[in-house]
């Protein structure tokens, strides 16, 4: 996608000084805490990688885990390893690093798939309250609805609507003129900060990303929360205890996760942010952004007999070969 990024600003700004790198402060101190910054990072990011690789390998070898739940669930795990990856890698970078620049075309890069990634965990995770509720809702229609070319179409749906709604409005933000200064006072390129260093304002361009944005939580949140009325509905009026907690067992993991991510995010997008400081604002950026695709694999296999046998037996396995 690095075509949409290309250095096309208007010409007639070459009397002013034109930015060609930013400059990414994200979490200043001396360098003892810089080093521990880096090992933390750099632990749970590893964790994560780990963690979500697991869950991937453990549907994809355990036949128990062949169904359409499972199948959303390590698309999901897929998912969570490229969002933690477009910032991560180079957060670790940026501690290390002396003059903490990033390109122009680097920062709008890791814009764009920032979001778009983003995007695509919020139609994810629509999609699975979806799933939960036809299986407990409806579980007489569930296999003929759930049939894997049906979950194919939703999982091709969510990443091709992630990573199309996007281009266009950052393209046009990255030909906003950008004179200077160049200092970003955070640990990713995001919206706010971009658009606070913009020399000319762009109230359309800005309303139409915050509108798009906003719309993506909206809908997706509405559609979760209206899912989860009605699966609890259902669940109460399941006659026996054993039942209700069953039900309870498949799909608390995934309300934890969906609280988790659209608490903090709608408090950065939805919410107006200017009153809050700006490093509560890293370290909201860093719970949806990095800590929940740590957390998902923990949530997930702890919650979930299912996954946690699967896991069992995957790590088993691999001491059993390692022995042999």
């Amino acid at each position: 996608m690095s075509f949409f990024f290309v250095d096309l600003r208007p010409m007639n700004r070459s009397a002013t000084h034109v930015v060609t790198e930013f400059i990414l402060l994200g979490f200043p101190g001396c360098w003892k805490i810089q080093i521990f910054l880096f090992s933390l990072f750099l632990v749970i990011y590893v964790l994560t990688l780990l963690g979500n690789g697991a869950i991937i390998y453990a549907v994809r070898c355990n036949p128990r885990l062949h169904t359409p739940m499972y199948f959303l669930l390590g698309n999901f795990a897929f998912l969570e390893i490229w969002y933690v990856s477009s910032t991560v890698p180079n957060m670790l970078a940026n501690i290390l690093s002396k003059t903490k620049a990033i390109s122009f075309s680097g920062c709008f890069l890791q814009f764009y798939f920032f979001f778009s990634l983003g995007t695509t965990e919020c139609l994810f995770l629509a999609v699975m309250a979806y799933d939960r509720y036809l299986a407990i809702c409806h579980p007489l229609q569930y296999p003929a609805i759930m049939t894997g070319r049906f979950c194919g179409k939703l999982v091709s749906f969510c990443w091709l609507a992630g990573f199309l709604g996007y281009p266009i409005p950052i393209f046009f933000i990255s030909q906003l003129p950008f004179c200077g200064p160049n200092i970003i006072d955070h640990f990713l390129c995001d919206m706010d900060p971009l658009m606070a260093l913009s020399c000319a304002p762009a109230p359309i361009t800005e309303c139409i990303f915050y509108t798009q944005s906003s719309l993506v939580l909206f809908f997706t949140s509405i559609y979760i929360l209206r899912s989860y009325i009605l699966l609890l509905r259902a669940v109460f009026q399941v006659p026996s205890a054993a039942g209700q907690i069953k039900a309870f067992s498949t799909c608390g993991s995934h309300l934890v996760v969906v609280s988790l991510f659209y608490g903090t995010v709608m408090v950065m997008y939805v919410s107006p942010t200017y009153g809050i400081p700006t490093l509560w604002q890293k370290i909201l950026t860093l719970v949806y952004s990095v800590m929940t695709p740590l957390f998902n694999p923990l949530i997930y296999s702890l919650r979930n007999k299912d996954m946690k046998l699967a896991l069992r037996n995957v790590l088993f396995g691999m001491r059993v070969h390692q022995n042999l």
